[in-house]
């Protein structure tokens, strides 16, 4: 191997053992949460570093930063996400009772699939706004429904790669203490990342 290989495997090597230890972070904060506590400000955490990373930003370290998002962040993150969880189960229990009642409310069922679509652009999007923005408690609903409405090539990427992941995962199982969270976040940022800079671009010319 040349020694511009040799570097570049290097450099290869290096960013896989960080997006593997921000995996491990993102995991071991979400137990020490009790999962249902810990989930969402473990994820603000780990999408806080992978932003500093798509900025450029490498001064700083990890773990720091990391416990310091999850601890500030971390009563806002379980509010919001508390919310999800409330309307994530409405709308399982109003799946369900679709089924059950098959037939006979049959013309609710595009209300339905719109307000189940809203939703998970929604949620595709929140964490990149929420460490991208500062904003009050639910303009942070608000601008991550818009984000996802006015950007639609971004979000068919977003949902692409959960798509692509997803089947990887089931491929290679053993990759998900290591990579699963982290490679995840770095797609959803960087197709964020473009759906900002076309909303401020469209603001640069009203």
């Amino acid at each position: 191997m040349t020694f511009g290989g040799w570097e570049k495997f290097n450099t290869a090597a290096f960013w896989m053992l960080k997006l593997a230890y921000i995996n491990l972070l993102w995991i071991l904060f979400t137990i020490a949460g009790l999962v249902i506590f810990g989930l969402f400000p473990a994820t603000v955490a780990m999408f806080t570093i992978v932003r500093k990373w798509m900025r450029k930003e490498s001064n700083f370290k990890i773990f720091p930063v990391f416990w310091t998002v999850f601890r500030t962040d971390f009563i806002k993150a379980n509010g919001l996400g508390l919310l999800f969880i409330i309307v994530g189960y409405i709308l399982y229990y109003d799946f369900t009772f679709l089924q059950v009642n098959d037939g006979k409310l049959a013309y609710l069922l595009p209300v339905f699939i719109f307000i189940l679509a809203s939703y998970a652009v929604t949620l595709l999007f929140f964490f990149p706004v929420f460490v991208h923005f500062d904003l009050k408690f639910f303009q942070y609903i608000k601008q991550s429904f818009l984000v996802a409405i006015t950007s639609p090539i971004e979000t068919i990427l977003s949902a692409v790669s959960i798509v692509l992941i997803y089947f990887a995962i089931t491929l290679l199982p053993g990759v998900i203490p290591l990579f699963s969270g982290s490679i995840l976040a770095i797609a959803i940022t960087w197709t964020s990342f473009r759906a900002f800079r076309k909303i401020e671009r469209r603001k640069g010319l009203a």
